[in-house]
């Protein structure tokens, strides 16, 4: 019977592999002759993969990580890359330098629509939510500094959510006239219940990462410097 069960589970991951690579191709993120040893350059992430640890970084310290439209869709490759190569176990999103995680959508980078080169109006946000939630590997985000807007829904989503002591969580959506088009608002009620989310989303108030550990936002806080250790 177990040996029934692991072959179903395999079959399973396998299954979600094929799915992924075929959606990814069919938007065009990932080339027709994709390989994982084929080099992949991006302009505003760093990747790697260290023994089976694939690391997604969040490459624009000057701009506390904030994201552009081109960063949601290599955030997309990146994962896609990530959850199809069979020698990845887990991955790790994390940001550039210890300001921040990410601070949300680069407020600098639009003029009435955000910039990108796929010719549509937003950013792909929601697509970075989806793959985040469907790739088959746990994801884990490392956070030091600010996890503010979307930075602190990208932290949410991941399977598990690590920081420092110095992190600070929080939402400003509604300071900016917006909110989050994609998982943040549901999956954030699942995590810390109805009330917590409607005054993370309401108040737009910031929380320590003790604070956020006690509402069960995160999952364990570590000092900074211990920080890259616990999650290797």
């Amino acid at each position: 019977m177990l040996r029934k069960k692991t072959y179903f589970v395999h079959d399973c991951m396998a299954f979600q592999l094929r799915s992924l690579l075929v959606i990814l191709r069919q938007r065009r993120l990932l080339p027709d002759n994709f390989s994982k040893d084929q080099p992949m350059a991006y302009e505003t992430l760093l990747f790697d993969v260290t023994g089976n640890v694939a690391h997604i970084t969040m490459n624009r310290p000057d701009v506390y990580n904030a994201f552009r439209g081109t960063t949601c869709v290599e955030l997309v490759k990146a994962f896609g890359r990530a959850g199809y190569d069979s020698d990845v176990g887990a991955i790790v999103l994390t940001g550039s330098g210890d300001r921040a995680f990410c601070t949300g959508g680069d407020q600098s980078d639009h003029d009435g629509q955000y910039a990108g080169d796929r010719g549509i109006i937003g950013m792909p946000i929601d697509e970075v939510h989806s793959i985040i939630r469907d790739v088959p590997k746990p994801v884990v985000a490392k956070v030091r500094g600010y996890a503010i807007g979307s930075g602190n829904v990208l932290a949410t989503l991941c399977d598990l959510t690590l920081a420092a002591d110095t992190a600070i969580f929080g939402q400003v959506g509604p300071k900016m006239g917006s909110v989050d088009p994609g998982f943040g608002t549901a999956y954030l009620a699942r995590v810390v219940g109805e009330k917590k989310a409607r005054e993370i989303w309401y108040l737009c108030r910031r929380y320590s990462a003790q604070e956020a550990l006690e509402m069960g936002l995160i999952n364990a806080v570590f000092a900074d410097d211990e920080l890259d250790a616990e999650v290797a």
